[in-house]
């Protein structure tokens, strides 16, 4: 007793479960699995599969939404089967809208009678309920069945397994209501996606009619109008194969400026007479023509269109005359040799709407070349002008030039000046021991120099030769790293070279320009980077982007930090500079490789720093440069450029 109400609670408690997975799931397929799973609880449930009527589709078919089973692998979900009395028990349940169990022995027996009888493996034991709507009208079949005599379904577990039924059909009706709700929303979606399809192709028929229009207003003729042609029209149907053929009413000919084909490496001929080939034809009919393989063989073999060139085993073919009135410009074909790629009416609408405006660009053409004819004197000047320009050029790279020796010009005055500290420090220190010289031999003339004069005198010396050997290698130092930054900076040689070591030599001669400035400098490039390129555009770059920091990314007195990065990518160098200075709105930041641009005009700015840097970064170094900033968030470069550099 304990047992079955045990049973009892299970079978509450599945019910319950398929109500609420009824309501919270919108997958059919996921709701019979939770089916399956709960059912599994109560009785075996080993083999289970549902059968749904297709009732959107033919009559009497059924899909197998669902099927587990042991032995017997699932039939696909998609493929109908037909429902006959009598030659399956699923088909018996389904159309008897009754309960049905089967054993082995009952299922062989209709076999022998039918031999057709039922797909699957023989059952031990079989059990299946119809799964009926409000109407008694049958939505399909849930079946149960086992292959070993161990299980098999009491009377107790098929008035269950009814029970269930029940339950399930009901939650079967509201799943499939919402299944057809949403199809009908994929169908809406679908028919949107048409429209929504319909309205961009015809924005990009408008898009590529206002750039014919621009360039035929801009372009001369030539291959770039044609590439250009072709590419606008390729973006509307497909063009892999493209021919444009041109009418020449003075000599009745044809010509053949643009051809591309995946077969045919050049056009078969560049010049013919009017009257061979479907250029001629599509001329002389003045009409598009869509054409398959079978009508284009039908063209040829009736001599209708004389004398095809090229290569005519296509599989679709489209022509449209470039018409202007009754002139006629020439002919656009484009054709496919893929079986995948056919062209339909409205692909051949499009191409005559574009032909049709390519002879209005032709004809515009055609009067602007006539009108370019009379503006020779206007070309005479703007030669003139393009001198003047040349001119100008010249002047301002001049400019530049002298704003580099400008600056190698300035670090030779911060380096004298930072050298005259050291080497006073020197000349100081060696006039004090000149003069205790002279005072501790005077004491050992008068016989009055004592042992600790003597020791007071070598400390004296000991101290002055410390001093004057610190300040020495403090000034060779600065001559050395000044000597080739110099020579490095006057020189377009390429050489190799240690690039933190090198970064080290440059900021080494900037010390001046950082001296009693609140202002740090943190490195972190790695000590292996060796590079084969320019030294002294390395050198006046870093140059360039210290001394701006300093000038417009701090104010006076400002503390602030710069940050150096090197790091290796491949064959490329990765250098990032930023300090945390004032930064730059857009504005600014848009000029700021502009020659003679300054914030600091009169102020020491002299508009050329980022312009020298850009160009050397780009030219001599063959990399990129990129910058960003925004107000109060510093100025942040970011280099790259080769290992190594080859002239």
């Amino acid at each position: 007793m304990e047992s079955r109400l045990t049973r009892l609670e299970a079978v509450q408690t599945m019910l319950l479960e398929i109500g609420q997975k009824s309501s919270s799931c919108t997958d059919i397929s996921e709701f019979l699995q939770a089916v399956h799973a709960a059912l599994g609880r109560i009785m075996y449930a080993a083999n289970f599969f549902v059968a749904l009527s297709d009732r959107d589709g033919a009559a009497n078919m059924v899909r197998f939404v669902y099927y587990v089973d042991e032995v017997d692998e699932p039939p696909n979900r998609e493929e109908l089967f037909e429902l006959v009395a009598g030659e399956s028990p699923t088909a018996g349940v389904i159309l008897s809208r009754q309960n049905t169990v089967m054993t082995a022995a009952e299922h062989v027996s209709k076999r022998q009678a039918n031999a057709d009888f039922g797909i699957g493996t023989i059952a031990e034991h079989w059990m299946g309920c119809p799964l009926l709507d409000q109407n008694h009208q049958a939505l399909g079949a849930i079946v149960i069945q086992s292959y070993d005599k161990q299980h098999t379904f009491s009377e107790e577990d098929q008035a269950l397994f009814a029970l269930i039924a029940n339950h399930v059909s009901s939650a079967l009706q509201g799943l499939q209501s919402v299944d057809r709700l949403e199809r009908a929303v994929q169908e809406r979606t679908a028919l949107l996606a048409h429209e929504v399809a319909e309205r961009r192709r015809a924005e990009n028929i408008q898009r590529a009619l206002y750039e014919l229009a621009n360039l035929s207003a801009t372009a001369t003729g030539g291959s770039r109008l044609n590439l250009r042609l072709h590419q606008i029209i390729s973006e509307l149907v497909p063009a892999q194969n493209f021919l444009m053929a041109l009418y020449h009413p003075d000599t009745k000919e044809i010509s053949i400026p643009y051809f591309v084909d995946e077969k045919d490496e050049q056009a078969p001929v560049k010049r013919f007479d009017y009257g061979v080939g479907m250029s001629s034809y599509i001329l002389h009919r003045k009409q598009a023509m869509l054409l398959d393989r079978a009508g284009f063989q039908a063209l040829v073999d009736s001599g209708e269109m004389e004398h095809p060139l090229g290569n005519v085993d296509i599989t679709s073919w489209m022509g449209a005359p470039m018409l202007l009135g009754d002139q006629a410009y020439g002919v656009i074909i484009v054709q496919s040799y893929d079986e995948s790629a056919i062209y339909t009416q409205a692909d051949l609408d499009i191409l005559a709407f574009m032909a049709s405006h390519v002879a209005v660009a032709i004809a515009r053409m055609q009067a602007d070349r006539e009108i370019r004819r009379a503006k020779d004197a206007l070309e005479e000047q703007n030669a003139a002008l393009e001198n003047a320009l040349s001119s100008l050029k010249n002047a301002q790279g001049e400019l530049v030039r002298q704003e580099k020796l400008a600056s190698l010009g300035r670090l030779v005055a911060g380096v004298a000046h930072e050298i005259n500290t050291p080497l006073g420090i020197c000349v100081t220190a060696t006039s004090h021991l000149v003069e205790e010289l002279k005072l501790t031999r005077e004491d050992m003339a008068n016989g009055t120099l004592d042992e600790d004069g003597l020791n007071q005198f070598l400390d004296i010396i000991d101290q002055s030769l410390r001093i004057m050997t610190t300040n020495t290698q403090r000034a060779a130092a600065l001559v050395r790293s000044f000597k080739q930054v110099a020579v490095d900076q006057s020189s377009d040689d390429i050489r190799s070279f240690n690039l933190r070591k090198y970064l080290d030599e440059v900021l080494l001669s900037l010390q001046p320009k950082l001296k009693g400035k609140p202002v740090t400098i943190d490195i972190d490039c790695a000590q292996n980077i060796e590079l084969a390129s320019f030294p002294g555009a390395v050198s006046q770059i870093i140059t360039n982007m210290v001394v701006n920091s300093l000038v417009h990314g701090f104010e006076e007195g400002q503390p602030g930090k710069i940050r150096i990065t090197g790091k290796v990518d491949g064959d490329f160098v990765d250098f990032d500079y930023s300090d945390d200075g004032i930064g730059m709105d857009t504005a600014t930041l848009g000029q700021l490789f502009d020659p003679f641009f300054t914030t600091k005009r009169g102020s020491g700015g002299s508009g050329l720093g980022a312009h020298i840097l850009f160009n050397l970064v780009t030219g001599a170094l063959g990399g990129t440069v990129k910058v960003v900033s925004a107000p109060g968030m510093g100025l942040h470069y970011k280099l790259r450029f080769p290992k190594v550099r080859r002239k």
